[in-house]
């Protein structure tokens, strides 16, 4: 069954999520991770996977961002940290034909991706830092999957909510995803009724002046 909440958010553009953000005094925006593939907004849980250099969690054998693919669905967006400073791809082709295949929301990853041509043929949505084409082979090994990763200075869990769009990519705990929805809601509500005095010929300094400057009050 699908999250009601993640489509509510699908709903909102990030700007006014942004906004809902500052009224509520919670962080969580993250700008500089363009899309690179993929078109329009993307909205979902967190599935969360970390990276980095050294040796690899004892166990079996795992290619990073395999079991996030598996484990996710289209109410999710797998988030990927690879901040180890060496250039190596965090997320690649076949991942994004998998997470295709099983319907995922899309990626945002905060290090380099390569085969984007690949995501792009997809359609898969990837939101990233970088792009490169350096394996992560030899270089970088997955430390985690839904442990605590930092997107930009933002700690995200598995489970919290993301929203992603050409302004920005957002995090929301999944404690506070309520009253940021409520907040969004009302902000967008607010600017649709000042785009219609605007479209009525109301000069638009007087309705910015008269509304915007205390929408978050």
């Amino acid at each position: 069954m699908a999250d009601e909440k993640v489509q509510r958010l699908r709903r909102l553009d990030c700007c006014a999520v942004s906004d809902a953000l500052d009224k509520l005094k919670l962080n969580g925006v993250v700008s500089g991770l363009p899309q690179r593939a993929g078109s329009g907004r993307i909205a979902g849980r967190a599935i969360t996977v970390k990276l980095g250099t050294g040796e690899a969690p004892p166990g079996p054998p795992v290619h990073l961002g395999c079991t996030a693919v598996e484990q996710a669905d289209g109410d999710n967006v797998i988030v990927v940290e690879q901040k180890s400073g060496v250039e190596a791809g965090c997320w690649g082709g076949l991942l994004s034909l998998a997470a295709k295949v099983r319907g995922v929301a899309g990626v945002v990853a905060d290090g380099p991706v390569r085969d984007i041509d690949e995501a792009i043929g997809y359609e898969l949505p990837v939101f990233s830092r970088a792009t490169t084409a350096r394996t992560a082979r030899a270089r970088v090994v997955e430390k985690g999957t839904n442990v605590p990763v930092q997107i930009g200075d933002v700690t995200v869990n598995a489970g919290d909510y993301v929203v992603a769009d050409n302004s920005a990519v957002i995090f929301i705990r999944a404690a506070d995803i309520e009253d940021v929805l409520e907040t969004a809601e009302m902000i967008v509500h607010k600017e649709a009724a000042m785009a219609k005095a605007i479209l009525s010929g109301t000069p638009v300094g007087q309705v910015m002046g008269g509304n915007y400057e205390h929408m978050l009050n």
